[in-house]
C-alpha cells in the first residue's frame, strides 16, 4: 500500500515537473517570438516621441500606458527582449567556446599546462563576479561593446572548469585508451571522441548561463554602463522609470517582469535538462 502511494506520488510530481517545464517553454518562445516579431506586432514605433501624451495612463490606445517622453510602454516592452537575448546569445556562445578550449587543453594535457590554466581560472573566480564586471564595463565606458566584454571576461572561467572535469573523466575510459591504442592522434581523439561527449552538460551550462546573462545586461543597463537611452530595452526601461515609481509603478514593473519571467523560465528548462541526463546517466551506470 505505501508502495503504491509512494509511485503515485512520485509520478504525480514528475507529471507537475513536466507540466510546468512545458509552461516554460511555451512562456519562453511566446516572448522570443513578440522580441523577433516586434515590427509586425508592436502597435508604435519604440522610440516615437510625443510629449502631449506624457506619462498617459492605461488605455486601448495604449494597453500599458505611455513613459515620460509620451512613448508607448507596451512597444518598447515588445522591443526591449531583442537586443537582451541576441546579445545574450552571442556572449554564452563566445565564453562557451572559449571554456570548450581552455579546459579541453588543460583537461586532456594535465601537467604544468593545466596548472597554469587553473591558477588563471581560480584569480578570476576570486574576484566578485558583479564588481568585476563593474569595473570593467566602468573602464571601458558605456555601450555594448563594454558589455560584451565585461560579461565574456567574467563568464567564461565557468564554462572551461566544467569542460576540464568532463575532459578528465572521459579521457580515462576503456574507449579512448582503446582509439590512442590503435594509433589515433590528440587531435583526432578531441574532436571525434571527447567533444561529441560533452555535449549534453555543454547544452546545459549553456541554457543556464543564458538565463544569468540576460539578468547581467539588464543590471549594468539599470545601473547606466551597458545599452544606453533611448534603447528599447528592459534593463534601461526600469531605471527610467524609477523616478515616477510611486505613481507609475507599472513603468517599472512591466520590464522587470519580463527580466524575470524570461530568466526564471530559461533556468527552469536547464534544470529539467540537468536532471533529466543525471537520471540518464544514472541509469546507464546501473546497467553496466
Amino acid at each position: 500500500m505505501k508502495l503504491r502511494l509512494a509511485t503515485k506520488i512520485s509520478t504525480s510530481n514528475v507529471m507537475m515537473l513536466q507540466g510546468v517545464t512545458g509552461l516554460a517553454f511555451l512562456v519562453l518562445i511566446i516572448v522570443l517570438l513578440c522580441s523577433f516579431l516586434a515590427p509586425w506586432i508592436a502597435p508604435y514605433d519604440p522610440n516615437q516621441i510625443n510629449m502631449s501624451e506624457r506619462l498617459a495612463p492605461l488605455s486601448s490606445n495604449h494597453i500599458l500606458g505611455t513613459d515620460t517622453l509620451g512613448r508607448d510602454v507596451f512597444s518598447r516592452l515588445i522591443y526591449g527582449g531583442r537586443v537582451s537575448i541576441v546579445l545574450a546569445l552571442a556572449v554564452t556562445l563566445v565564453t562557451m567556446v572559449m571554456g570548450l578550449v581552455i579546459g579541453t587543453l588543460g583537461g586532456y594535457w594535465g601537467g604544468w599546462i593545466d596548472d597554469i590554466i587553473q591558477g588563471i581560472v581560480s584569480i578570476f573566480q576570486g574576484l566578485p563576479g558583479l564588481a568585476f564586471m563593474l569595473a570593467i564595463a566602468g573602464t571601458l565606458g558605456p555601450g555594448i561593446k563594454s558589455l560584451f566584454i565585461a560579461l565574456i571576461v567574467t563568464s567564461w572561467p565557468d564554462f572551461s572548469r566544467v569542460v576540464r572535469g568532463e575532459v578528465m573523466k572521459i579521457r580515462e575510459e576503456s574507449f579512448v585508451e582503446g582509439i590512442r591504442a590503435l594509433g589515433a592522434g590528440h587531435t583526432y581523439i578531441i574532436i571525434r571522441h571527447i567533444v561529441p561527449n560533452m555535449i549534453g552538460p555543454l547544452i546545459v551550462l549553456f541554457t543556464i548561463r543564458i538565463g544569468r546573462v540576460i539578468l547581467s545586461i539588464a543590471s549594468l543597463s539599470f545601473l547606466g554602463l551597458g545599452l544606453q537611452p533611448p534603447a528599447a530595452d528592459w534593463g534601461v526601461m526600469v531605471n527610467d522609470a524609477r523616478p515616477y515609481f510611486r505613481s507609475y509603478a507599472h513603468l517599472m514593473v512591466a520590464p522587470g517582469l519580463c527580466i524575470a519571467v524570461v530568466s526564471l523560465c530559461i533556468n527552469w528548462i536547464g534544470d529539467n535538462l540537468r536532471d533529466k541526463l543525471d537520471a540518464r546517466s544514472s541509469q546507464e551506470k546501473s546497467l553496466l
